[in-house]
C-alpha cells in the first residue's frame, strides 16, 4: 500500500493546555472574601455567558477559571463552609479529574440539581448571590424557591468572580462579515418579515434577539468571538415595524454589511443596548426564554414595558433549512469525508506503528481537513480517545492527559469541521490490533441502534423522544445502555448543537424536513474503552405507496466507513448488512474520485462488502 502522509500543518484551532485545579482551592476561599464583604452567604457559579451559550468568549470562563472544570455544562454553587458542582452524565468522569473534590464536591445531575443542593444546604436567613446577566428569568425562579424552601433568599449582584479575577481576558474584538445569501438561500428583509409574522401571530410588538446564533441566522452575519462557532456576540431588537437595531460586542464590523443592512438595521454597540430596553415604554416584548438573561426582563419592566417570556421565533425558523444550506451541507459532508477518510487510511498505518499519541491524531486529523480546503474551524475541540479515554463522553485531551494509542485497544475519536457552506459533526471508534470478542459485541450492537435511526421512517410530527429507544434497543437486550441523547441538531455553518430538534429522551420538538440532526449512539465501559458511532442526518419526506399519512426518514449526510474489524456479521439482520454495504458502497463511489492513490486503495478495503 502507498504510504500516506498527513500534510504541513497551516493552522491549528485546538489547543491542549492542561486547566490546573490547583489553585481552585486559593481561589474559592477569594471568592469567599468577596461574599463577606457583601454580606453574601453564597454564590452561583453557572457555565454560561450573556446568550447561554454552549461556547463562551475567555473573558465569560469564570466557572474553569474556578475551579478548572471545563465542560460545557455545569453549575458551582459556593458556600461559605461547602461548595458543589453539579454536572450532567456527559462529565461525571471528566468533573473529578478537573477540580479539587478537596474543596468541591462533585455532584451528578441524576442525583441532585443544582437548586435541589442549594435547598438542602443553604441555611436559614442565608442569602445567596447570583448575577442577573446569567441566568434566564426561569433560572432565577428556580434558585428563589430553592432558597426560600431553605429559609434564604436570593440576590442579583455584579459578578463576584469578576470582582476576584486578576488578570480576566478583554471581551472579543473578532470582526463580524457578511454570510453569502448563496448559502444563507434567503435575503434579510424576507427573513425578518418571517419573524415579523410571527410576533404578530403571538401579540407581542418586539422581539429582543438574545441569542447570538438567531442573530446570525436572522441578519445574515457571521462573527468570530466565540471559537468553534462563527458567532458575532450582541443583542438585535426587532420592532413589527421599521428597523431593527443591532447591538454588536466587537467594533469590526465589515462596511459592507453596515452598507448591505442599512434599508433593514442600524447596527449600535453593546453599550448602547439599555438606552434601547428603555425605550419599551407602553410595549409587549418578546424575550426567549432559553437565551434571555432575566436582566433583559427586569430592565424592560422598569421601562413600562411587558416582557413577555416564551420562545424567539427564529430558533424554529432557523432550525428547518432552506434548499440552499442543504445543498450547502451536502457539499460539506463530501469535502470533509475525503479529508476524514484520508485521516482515517493514515491512522490504520500510524496506528500499527506504534507510538502514536492522541494529540498527534487530533493535529493530523486537523491537518487534513486544512489541506481540503475551505476550513474555517473545527466545529467543537476534537475528542480524540485511546483505550480508557475513550470511555470519558467529552474527553478533551490535554498535554497531562495525553496517552499512547495501544495494541488492543479501541480509539475513538470524535470531531467536526466549520466551512462557509456547512458544519460537519462524525464519530469513528477503531481497533487497533485485535479487538476482543466484548469490543466486538458491543461495537456491533452500538451499530445496530445506529443503523435504525438511519432506517427510521416515521410519520410527520413525531418527536425525537419517540425514537430515541430505537438506537438503544439492540444494547437493552444485553442490558446495557447509554447516558447521553442520541442525537443533537446542527446548524448551517453556525452552532454544531443546535436545538430546538433532538433524539433524545427528553426531544419533544417534531422532526420536520429540512432539519439536521446527528445520530450518535454509544456504549463506555468505564476504565476501559468507549464506543460511539456517529453521522448527521437530514430529515426529509418519504413516500410510501398505499401510505395513508404524511412520513418522514432520513438522509445520511456523513460519508466515512465504519470500522468492518469491529462488526460481526452475526448479530445483524440481513437488511442491516444490506443498509451497512449500501452505504460503504456510497461512500466508495462518492470519495473515491476525491482521493490520492494510497487513501483510494484504503477505502476500497475499507468498504467491501461485510460478507467478503
Amino acid at each position: 500500500m502507498t504510504e500516506i502522509s498527513p500534510p504541513r500543518p497551516r493552522h491549528r484551532f485546538q489547543t491542549f493546555d492542561d486547566p490546573s485545579h490547583r489553585k481552585g482551592a486559593e481561589r474559592i476561599e477569594a471568592l469567599r472574601a468577596a461574599l463577606r464583604e457583601t454580606a453574601l452567604d453564597g454564590f452561583v457559579v453557572p457555565r454560561a455567558d450573556e446568550h447561554q451559550s454552549e461556547y463562551v468568549p475567555a473573558d465569560a470562563e469564570r466557572l474553569a477559571w474556578l475551579t478548572g472544570f471545563t465542560g460545557s455544562a455545569g453549575t458551582a454553587v459556593i458556600l461559605g463552609e461547602s461548595a458543589a458542582l453539579i454536572v450532567d452524565g456527559r462529565y461525571t468522569l471528566q468533573a473529578p479529574e478537573q477540580v479539587d473534590t478537596g474543596v468541591v464536591t462533585v455532584v451528578p445531575l441524576a442525583e441532585s440539581t443544582a437548586e435541589a443542593w442549594i435547598g438542602a444546604n443553604l441555611k436559614r436567613d442565608q442569602v445567596l448571590g447570583y448575577d442577573p446577566w446569567l441566568h434566564t428569568a426561569d433560572g432565577v425562579a428556580r434558585l428563589e424557591r430553592a432558597a426560600v424552601k431553605a429559609g434564604g433568599s436570593v440576590q442579583a449582584v455584579p459578578n463576584l468572580v469578576d470582582a476576584v479575577w486578576a488578570g480576566r481576558p478583554k471581551p472579543p474584538v473578532g470582526p463580524v462579515v457578511i454570510h453569502p445569501e448563496a448559502f444563507a438561500g434567503e435575503a434579510v428583509a424576507e427573513k425578518l418579515n418571517r419573524v415579523r409574522a410571527a410576533l404578530a401571530a403571538g401579540g407581542c410588538d418586539a422581539l429582543v434577539i438574545s441569542d447570538p446564533h438567531n442573530l446570525a441566522w436572522a441578519f445574515n452575519l457571521r462573527g468570530s468571538d466565540v471559537g468553534h462557532t462563527p458567532l458575532a456576540l450582541g443583542y438585535a431588537i426587532l420592532p413589527r415595524e421599521g428597523r431593527a437595531r443591532l447591538f454588536l460586542v466587537s467594533p469590526k464590523v465589515d462596511p459592507a454589511l453596515r452598507t448591505a443592512l442599512a434599508p433593514v438595521a442600524e447596527i449600535l454597540t453593546r453599550a448602547d443596548l439599555d438606552d434601547g430596553l428603555g425605550s419599551f415604554s407602553g410595549v409587549r416584548v418578546r424575550v426567549d426564554a432559553a437565551t434571555g438573561a432575566v436582566a433583559l426582563k427586569e430592565k424592560i419592566e422598569a421601562a413600562g414595558g411587558t416582557a413577555d417570556i416564551g420562545k424567539d421565533p427564529i430558533t424554529g425558523m432557523k432550525a428547518v433549512k432552506n434548499a440552499a444550506e442543504i445543498a450547502g451541507a451536502r457539499a460539506a459532508h463530501t469535502r470533509d469525508g475525503a479529508s476524514v477518510v484520508r485521516f482515517l487510511a493514515w491512522l490504520d498505518g500510524a496506528a500499527t506503528a506504534g507510538g502514536l499519541s492522541e494529540i498527534a491524531a487530533v493535529e493530523a486529523l486537523e491537518d487534513f481537513r486544512a489541506a481540503g480546503g475551505d476550513l474555517r474551524d473545527v466545529s467543537f475541540p476534537t475528542i480524540s480517545g485511546s483505550g480508557p479515554n475513550g470511555a470519558i463522553v467529552h474527553y478533551r485531551v490535554t498535554r497531562a492527559s495525553d496517552r499512547v494509542v495501544r495494541f488492543g485497544e479501541l480509539f475513538l475519536i470524535d470531531s467536526g469541521a466549520q466551512y462557509p457552506d456547512g458544519t460537519t459533526d462524525i464519530t469513528r471508534t477503531v481497533a487497533v490490533g485485535e479487538p476482543s470478542a466484548e469490543m466486538s459485541d458491543r461495537f456491533t450492537r452500538v451499530l445496530k441502534g445506529h443503523i435504525a435511526i438511519a432506517r427510521a421512517v416515521f410519520p410527520k410530527g413525531t418527536t425525537g423522544a419517540q425514537i430515541d429507544a430505537f438506537a438503544r434497543a439492540p444494547l437493552w437486550q444485553a442490558g446495557l445502555d447509554f447516558d447521553h441523547g442520541t442525537g443533537h441538531g446542527v446548524g448551517a455553518f453556525l452552532s454544531v448543537h443546535e436545538g430546538p430538534q433532538r433524539i433524545a429522551k427528553t426531544g419533544t420538538v417534531a422532526l420536520e424536513p429540512g432539519m439536521i440532526l446527528s445520530n450518535e449512539p454509544g456504549y463506555y465501559a468505564p476504565g476501559t474503552y468507549g464506543i460511539r458511532i456517529e453521522n448527521l442526518v437530514l430529515v426529509e419526506p418519504r413516500a410510501i405507496p398505499g401510505g395513508e399519512r404524511p412520513m418522514v426518514g432520513f438522509e445520511t449526510l456523513t460519508l466515512a466507513p465504519y470500522d468492518r474489524r469491529l462488526i460481526r456479521p452475526d448479530l445483524l439482520a440481513p437488511e442491516e448488512r444490506t443498509w451497512i454495504d449500501a452505504y460503504h458502497a456510497r461512500v466508495r463511489d462518492t470519495l473515491a474520485p476525491l482521493l490520492d492513490a494510497g487513501s483510494r486503495e484504503w477505502l476500497e478495503r475499507a468498504t467491501a462488502p461485510l460478507m467478503e
